[in-house]
């Protein structure tokens, strides 16, 4: 609670902004690596084999190009956007409900795509992608994408899977006979309040939602009041993927909306987890690799993007955490991911996932809608007991 005040209170004078954003001129041509490159990413985007030895990316990158890497881990979007605030980064892993944050707030800079061999390859649905590509420029390179889906433990539910978010929203007895209080858990950021949205346009169809990240008073009132009630039932916020893990094998944590990466990492160690697509749909991630306006290592960060590309850094990645490449030339032949990994993570569910992106008072489906700064506000109070 303590990161996640600190984190909002950084970035609130960005909250309110426009989309549009001046371009400056990218770097026009690749030079000789600086030797060194900070990221600020997501827990398990860049791994040097330190937790599995299989699942390595960085060694490789480092002895080819002599860019030594850092990894600053961030738990949440706004984390990401009040580290790139302060400075001294290269690139970080923006999910888009940072992107444009970071694009209006000119915290990154366009890229040159012609400076990267393998953009050809990527998945035309992200090529042009709106959380990273303002008035025809590219602010980013897509990294990878997925779902956050519904973890749950398979004894608390006797093997069926739920069927619906209501098991973390509403007050109810589990297929275990034990009721859900006190065992369920929620995200520890601001934009689950998109979650709560989702959940009520399936339920309460005549408050009229289109887009859970598009909200009139009314309907974020709405979402507001369900995230009150669930207060109740939430034994945790989290934000820490290894807590989340821990909480479900030691806490008695039963059911929360998760990523694919704490699934994974529990069924490696027989726990009895799964996770499921709810009926109301799911919220999810489609992240972009983007560069500081002021990087000190523009080089390593385009070699670390080229890099970043590659079929196999991308299936490997995807096999880790359970995400979906953003080139399809990594679901193929990748010892990791198997041939059916993209399948498995989501490939085709892409048009189902209403993927993160920071809400806006000015905003496409009707008109008028309540900005961030106030999703930011109301969800510390939920948190507080407010």
């Amino acid at each position: 609670m303590k990161n996640f005040l600190k984190s909002c209170t950084a970035i609130a004078a960005i909250f309110s902004f426009t989309a549009a954003a001046v371009a400056q001129q990218p770097l026009k041509e690749l030079g000789k690596g600086e030797g060194e490159l900070s990221i600020v990413a997501w827990a398990g985007y860049i791994e040097r084999g330190d937790t599995d030895k299989n699942f390595d990316w960085v060694t490789k990158f480092e002895k080819e190009t002599g860019c030594k890497v850092s990894v600053k881990t961030a738990a949440t979007s706004d984390e990401m956007v009040a580290l790139m605030n302060e400075g001294g980064f290269d690139l970080v892993t923006a999910s888009g409900d940072a992107s444009l944050r970071l694009i209006a707030g000119k915290r990154v800079q366009p890229i040159n795509a012609d400076l990267i061999p393998s953009w050809k390859t990527i998945d035309e649905r992200l090529q042009n992608a709106p959380w990273h590509t303002v008035d025809g420029v590219h602010y980013g390179t897509p990294y990878v994408w997925g779902p956050n889906v519904l973890m749950y433990n398979t004894d608390a539910f006797k093997d069926q899977a739920p069927t619906s978010w209501n098991v973390v929203f509403e007050e109810q007895t589990l297929p275990d006979g034990k009721s859900n209080k006190g065992r369920v858990q929620a995200y520890d950021g601001p934009i689950y309040v998109a979650d709560a949205a989702l959940y009520l346009m399936a339920h309460k169809p005549e408050l009229g939602i289109k887009d859970p990240y598009e909200l009139n008073e009314d309907q974020y009132k709405a979402a507001i009041d369900l995230l009150r009630g669930q207060r109740q039932l939430v034994g945790r916020y989290w934000h820490d993927a290894m807590i989340q893990i821990d909480d479900f094998k030691n806490e008695g944590v039963v059911a929360s909306g998760s990523w694919p990466f704490q699934v994974n990492l529990l069924q490696a160690e027989k726990q009895k987890i799964a996770s499921t697509f709810p009926e109301e749909g799911v919220t999810g991630w489609a992240d972009t690799t983007m560069l500081h306006v002021d990087s000190e290592h523009p080089n390593c960060a385009y070699m670390w993007m080229e890099h970043s590309l590659s079929p196999k850094v991308q299936g490997d990645v995807s096999a880790w955490f359970g995400t979906v490449p953003s080139v399809p030339a990594a679901c193929k032949g990748n010892e990791l991911l198997t041939d059916a990994g993209c399948a498995t993570n989501g490939f085709e569910n892409f048009e189902k996932i209403k993927f993160w992106k920071t809400p806006k008072s000015k905003c496409d489906s009707q008109g008028e809608c309540v900005p961030y700064h106030r999703w930011v506000s109301d969800y510390i109070g939920v948190i507080g007991g407010r």
